[in-house]
């Protein structure tokens, strides 16, 4: 894919924030000659972002990555920008509460089916947390793990 991506509409962002400085260029090729063949396949997408860490004064440049993506859509450069950076938006917010708030990345758990089951154990308490219309989960774990009346509250037990 790589080498038969021909750029024919850009998009460049550029984000600041939590000590950082990102510019992302989102490009589209709808030119799908050469590409294995893939049902539906429309649109080949490419993300190349390039994030520079700010230390007080200084600039230093981090790295530049590379993404592709396919799509059946054929939508716009900048359409695609959005979708892609509202996926990973999700995925970044999710792995973060799963692995700072749960500790899940450190669990010790390897026997199966032990691990899938916590996972559901864990996914359980944070549609709980959020029902219940908490926003900071590691704040309603901390409720829980104190309060028994919390901890009924959200089983809805009296």
């Amino acid at each position: 894919m790589k080498a038969n991506f021909k750029v024919e509409d850009s998009y460049r962002e550029f984000s600041k924030g939590h000590g950082r400085i990102e510019e992302r260029v989102v490009s589209t090729c709808r030119t799908i000659e050469g590409i294995r063949a893939w049902p539906g396949l429309h649109s080949l997408i490419r993300v190349t972002a390039t994030r520079t860490v700010l230390k007080g004064e200084y600039e230093i440049v981090g790295r530049t990555e590379t993404r592709y993506y396919i799509s059946s859509l054929t939508e716009t450069v900048q359409q695609f920008a959005v979708r892609i950076r509202a996926y990973w938006g999700v995925e970044n917010k999710v792995h973060d509460v799963r692995d700072v708030t749960q500790a899940e990345d450190a669990s010790r758990i390897r026997i199966v089916p032990l691990p899938q089951l916590w996972a559901i154990a864990r996914n359980l308490a944070l549609n709980l947390y959020r029902d219940l219309g908490f926003e900071n989960m590691a704040q309603a774990q901390r409720r829980c793990a104190f309060s028994l009346n919390q901890l009924k509250s959200i089983f809805r037990m009296k």
